[in-house]
């Protein structure tokens, strides 16, 4: 499934613990390992004189050319396939453009996991890659502590799929089942009955009683699909605030990844991140699988 897996770094400590989980991939699929930094031409003082701004690109390019190398080096040592570039442009827009040209299957990230009012937009660059790659994003929260995640370390032995029956969801949970053979993984399919969408205390049962009864079917053509591949199952219907309870339910069956869909849609020039998977993404400790 994946033959090219990217880590996008940005030279800080926290970057590395995604080196760990691209080396997983790497070696699982016998797929090589990218490395790409890109020196943000449109950050930094604009005050700068040529000369001044010259001297910042260059250590920038010399930042590049090291975090890069850590990459490379840690892949190879594991006998992968490695390759690496310093390019110079709009970090998110260079990502993707990477992606096309290199033919990358997977996409590995980290995020910061911030919240509150100047997130509520998306601006970063991991989230603008999400919603706008054509190709699955693993974006894995960077530890308060910086330290670098080895490779035998990461495991994907319980993976949670959420679904609300959309084409999206079920895309994800494609991907997810892939990978769950992979390394023979236990399924975790779940729905939510979204409150604020429906006002369940003044609806009838008989309305409450429909929409769990879609979640079931949801879940269980997962489920399904996954005993096809000789996968363990369980299917789980819930009731509350989307992001909420499936934060909370990864944390109750003690998760190593969440598989889920993006739900973009076309605004303008751009597409939005749908707003459940936005906020799992900001705020899971453990990895996020995004698929478009």
């Amino acid at each position: 499934m994946f033959s090219t897996v990217l880590v996008p770094t940005d030279d800080s400590a926290g970057a590395d613990a995604t080196i760990g989980h691209a080396i997983k991939l790497g070696d699982t699929y016998g797929a090589a390992v990218h490395a790409l930094y890109v020196v943000d031409t449109g950050s930094g003082p604009i005050d700068l004189s040529n000369d001044e701004r010259a001297s910042v690109r260059e250590r920038s390019e010399g930042h590049g050319r090291e975090a890069t190398i850590r990459v490379t080096d840690r892949a190879e040592e594991h006998g992968i396939d490695a390759a690496r570039e310093v390019r110079e442009g709009v970090p998110y827009r260079e990502i993707l453009s990477y992606v096309a040209d290199n033919d990358v299957d997977i996409v590995v990230m980290g995020t910061h996991g911030r919240t509150g009012a100047d997130r509520v937009r998306l601006g970063s660059t991991t989230e603008r890659v999400i919603t706008r790659a054509d190709v699955p994003v693993l974006s894995v929260r960077r530890p308060e502590d910086g330290e670098p995640t080895p490779a035998a370390a990461v495991s994907y032995d319980r993976i949670v799929v959420p679904t609300d029956g959309s084409d999206h969801a079920e895309r994800a949970a494609e991907t997810a089942l892939d990978l769950a053979e992979k390394y023979d993984a236990e399924i975790y399919a779940v729905y939510v009955v979204d409150p604020t969408t429906y006002d369940l205390e003044d609806a009838p049962r008989s309305i409450i009683g429909l929409l769990e009864e879609g979640g079931r079917n949801a879940t269980e053509a997962i489920a399904e699909l996954a005993r096809d591949r000789g996968l363990d199952v369980q299917t789980n219907v819930r009731r509350g605030l989307p992001a909420e309870v499936l934060l909370g339910y990864a944390s109750t069956v003690d998760a190593d990844l969440v598989a889920m869909g993006t739900r973009g849609r076309a605004v303008g020039s751009g597409r939005l991140l749908g707003s459940t998977t936005a906020r799992v993404v900001r705020r899971s400790t453990v990895p996020v699988l995004t698929v478009s």
